[in-house]
């Protein structure tokens, strides 16, 4: 029969930033075509939408480095966190976010076309930057490399 301690080991290992990081990669990327669809149709759902998809990336981008913190302290998530690379490209991306949602703060079609096109483009490069960069940590990880 299987220990139990072994299965509560093994979930406490589990990073808590997990749970938070990918939302502000997705609702990143989505807010670059919302705005691409916004500068194509000039309707004002589609920069509300943006407007919204930067707020909640942005507070699930706190909640992750909050997580990510508490991760820090705990000494069985250590193998698993991510490089500094990935961690200081994932904080340029939130910045970058950050800067982004100020743009969109504005009315009408400035608030968007060109500087939130734009930032919102530039955003999303570095998302993929910040992936990257994490894929070959846990690949390393994972293979042993």
């Amino acid at each position: 029969m299987p220990d139990a301690s072994l299965h509560a080991n093994d979930a406490s290992a589990f990073p808590m930033q997990s749970l938070f990081v990918p939302f502000p990669f997705v609702c990143f990327t989505i807010a670059l075509g919302t705005d691409i669809v916004f500068s194509q149709t000039a309707n004002v759902m589609w920069q509300n939408f943006s407007a919204w998809l930067l707020f909640i990336g942005l507070v699930f981008g706190a909640l992750s480095f909050v997580a990510g913190l508490i991760d820090l302290l705990r000494r069985r998530t250590w193998p698993l966190r991510p490089s500094f690379a990935a961690i200081l490209s994932y904080l340029v991306m939130l910045a970058l976010g950050l800067l982004n949602s100020l743009i969109h703060a504005g009315d009408g079609w400035t608030a968007v076309v060109p500087y939130g096109l734009l930032t919102s483009a530039v955003t999303f490069f570095v998302a993929l930057v910040t992936i990257s960069l994490s894929i070959r940590k846990y690949a390393r990880l994972a293979w042993r490399l």
